[in-house]
């Protein structure tokens, strides 16, 4: 960038949308002269020419097609930029970068994120999935504001963030109906030697609900392992076996996969928590985002839905 004449790439990407130095030059305030001098300087900084004469005409050359497109996004996004800046900074969008672990159920990732583009600001969303760990080093590196996990730091980062818990659910079991009809009589005696869809993801519901199959002494017969929540619903929807999703998104999960509630397991129960960094202020979206939703998990608990 150092190497870099600003002032010298806009007047070059001024010419070349004009289609002359005259006009560009009217549209410049500048003489004609001064601006092919500044343009001839421009070539020779850069060590190649970005125009040719033909016909009286200029033709951008593959050099000048190439350094054309990089101004074309260098300019647009500052003019982008200003548009933003000229609005009264109560009216500017907010920007929400938000890292979401692959172990959360997608549409409770949906519902968790939704509250903060309900804002009465436009806020520009900006969503990444991956591990919480490699979440957690990307919030340090500033490239996200939030990242919503189903589990706390360890204590080594601590000090670095802060952990709100946003939600909590128990956990539900789903198949096709006519599975879910014959795992529903004598529950949960009936899931023994059942096909089941197992979260491949080290997630703790899955550590909970593991222990609560070898509470009822059900031997668990995992036919899967999938590390991705949605694919695993739609195994489930093609009667491959019977899964675990929060019961909060219940009726989602049974309108969407077209499958249905076998029972609910209140002894297992999926935790969700937004984490941020310790230090520096969250602007609206951010806030909306880590605010705690009890309704959230209690409207199935209370039977509302």
């Amino acid at each position: 960038m150092e190497n870099l004449n600003l002032r010298h790439l806009y007047y070059f990407w001024t010419i070349a949308r004009e289609g002359s130095i005259v006009r560009a030059a009217e549209h410049l305030d500048l003489t004609p002269q001064t601006l092919s001098g500044q343009l001839a300087t421009f070539e020779a900084s850069l060590g190649s020419a970005l125009f040719r004469r033909a016909n009286r005409a200029l033709q951008l050359t593959d050099f000048g097609q190439m350094v054309l497109g990089y101004a074309e996004e260098m300019f647009q996004a500052a003019q982008a930029l200003s548009d933003v800046l000229r609005q009264p900074p109560e009216n500017r969008p907010l920007s929400l970068a938000v890292g979401i672990s692959a172990s959360i159920h997608k549409l409770i990732a949906y519902h968790l994120t939704k509250p903060a583009l309900d804002l009465s600001r436009e806020v520009r969303l900006n969503c990444r999935t991956g591990t919480t760990a490699e979440l957690l080093k990307r919030l340090s590196q500033r490239e996200l504001d939030v990242v919503l996990t189903d589990r706390q730091p360890d204590s080594a980062q601590a000090g670095d963030v802060r952990t709100y818990r946003v939600a909590s659910s128990s956990m539900s079991l789903f198949a096709t109906p006519a599975l879910a009809e014959q795992l529903t009589d004598n529950f949960p005696a009936s899931l023994d030697r059942q096909p089941f869809l197992a979260s491949s993801l080290d997630a703790p519901y899955v550590t909970a609900l593991m222990n609560w199959f070898s509470s009822k002494n059900i031997r668990v017969k995992v036919i899967a392992e999938v590390d991705d929540s949605a694919l695993i619903k739609v195994f489930g929807r093609e009667g491959l076996g019977y899964f675990a999703a929060p019961t909060a998104i219940r009726d989602e999960v049974c309108r969407q996969y077209q499958v249905a509630h076998i029972a609910r397991i209140d002894e297992v129960r999926d935790n969700l928590y937004a984490v941020t960094r310790a230090r520096g202020s969250h602007n609206a979206a951010v806030a909306e985002l880590i605010r705690e939703r009890p309704e959230f998990g209690n409207k199935l608990e209370k039977n509302e839905l």
